[in-house]
């Protein structure tokens, strides 16, 4: 029997306060799968846990009921599974290897229990082509005659919701709950269902997906880090994210910045886009980048170096769509040289752990961070 309820696979932050969110006030029961056993033990104690919105006003949001599963408990994962409404993922891709053979079984049960049912996977990770990742890993998992195409909706997302890094006295007066900006949109792939899309108030389905998920990309995400590689060198004490903006020189950089990757993307998706939805868009994203109240720090928005900068992320991908596009890409350019040189803290005067490789790849020189790192020829 098919039942209204999700199965959300990482009980982290945007499993928590955005995926979970979202289902939970519109009626679905929530289960989180994940490998963090006493993670899943606390939320199976609670069966609930808050979103703490931090806006003009800070509002309290309980979601419950909850349950939670650890992934290794695979039988009791499929049980879940397979006759769950709607699933989704949001563990990163490292985290896709070990949840992905436990949906391929599920997918197996499901049918032997439902027939012909499909199963609609809310992609919720920051990773472009997430779709065509997944389903070729199904594929590897699932009996050979099994039909992917008709039984699995993969539904890409944008996920455009900040949610910041809590201090350590925060996760320890309530290791459940997590802070969220008021922002709730779920930007998801129209044609990724292959049910009906669901009646929850917070989806906003697009027809051209990749527009979008390239719009969080090279607007969101680079934007961005442009406020924190450009600030840090200005402003290397500033801790939080609106500390730079506060300085209308940088705040001008910024937005011309967002504005010439958003050049790039309309090239790439010519009448995707007008002109006012992109400055609108730009203008909303750094009011929000701008929120005191969610204490957004420049060491989350800029550490992960290695990720940040590769091949495939906000600040290379814009500028290899711009040699492709004849597009003006200097002020990107800019942001990337500034990124080689970021070097913020924690609250505890701690690097990112994997950035400390990269400080020592960076002493080799800026043109091999651009080569190997950044996977880009010498420009």
């Amino acid at each position: 029997m098919y039942y209204k309820k999700i199965v959300v696979f990482g009980a982290g932050k945007i499993g928590r306060s955005f995926i979970g969110q979202v289902f939970s006030r519109s009626g679905y029961e929530v289960v989180f799968v994940d490998i963090d056993q006493q993670l899943i033990e606390m939320i199976n104690q609670r069966q609930r846990y808050k979103v703490v919105i931090k806006g003009e006003e800070q509002q309290t949001l309980w979601i419950q009921p909850v349950r939670g599963i650890c992934l290794h408990d695979t039988d009791r994962v499929v049980d879940e599974l397979a006759d769950a409404g709607i699933a989704s993922l949001s563990v990163g891709k490292q985290g896709l290897q070990a949840a992905i053979p436990v949906i391929a079984k599920a997918l197996s049960v499901r049918r032997q229990k439902l027939g012909n049912l499909p199963l609609d996977i809310i992609i919720a990770e920051n990773m472009r082509n997430a779709d065509e990742f997944i389903r070729v890993a199904l594929r590897r998992q699932l009996p050979p005659d099994y039909p992917v195409e008709q039984l699995v909706g993969l539904v890409e997302t944008s996920i455009g919701k900040m949610v910041p890094i809590m201090t350590r006295k925060d996760v320890e007066d309530d290791p459940l709950q997590v802070f969220a900006e008021p922002y709730n949109s779920l930007i998801v792939s129209a044609k990724g269902f292959k049910n009906a899309i669901p009646d929850v108030p917070f989806l906003a389905p697009k027809e051209h997906i990749k527009a979008w998920v390239d719009r969080k990309l090279f607007i969101h995400n680079l934007g961005h880090a442009a406020v924190a590689y450009l600030g840090f060198q200005s402003h290397p004490t500033a801790v939080y994210i609106y500390e730079i903006l506060d300085d209308k020189r940088i705040h001008e950089i910024v937005r011309h910045t967002m504005l010439q990757s958003a050049g790039i993307l309309q090239a790439l998706y010519p009448g995707e886009f007008t002109d006012r939805q992109i400055e609108e868009h730009i203008d909303d994203l750094l009011l929000r980048f701008m929120n005191r109240n969610l204490g957004d720090t420049v060491f989350r928005v800029g550490c992960d170096l290695y990720r940040k900068l590769g091949p495939d992320d906000r600040l290379v991908t814009p500028i290899r769509a711009g040699i492709r596009t004849g597009k003006p890409y200097n002020l990107i350019w800019d942001v990337l040289l500034a990124a080689i040189s970021f070097g913020a803290q924690d609250e505890n005067g701690q690097y990112f752990p994997a950035d400390k490789a990269f400080f020592e790849e960076a002493k080799k020189g800026t043109q091999y961070i651009i080569t190997n790192v950044c996977g880009l020829p010498d420009l």
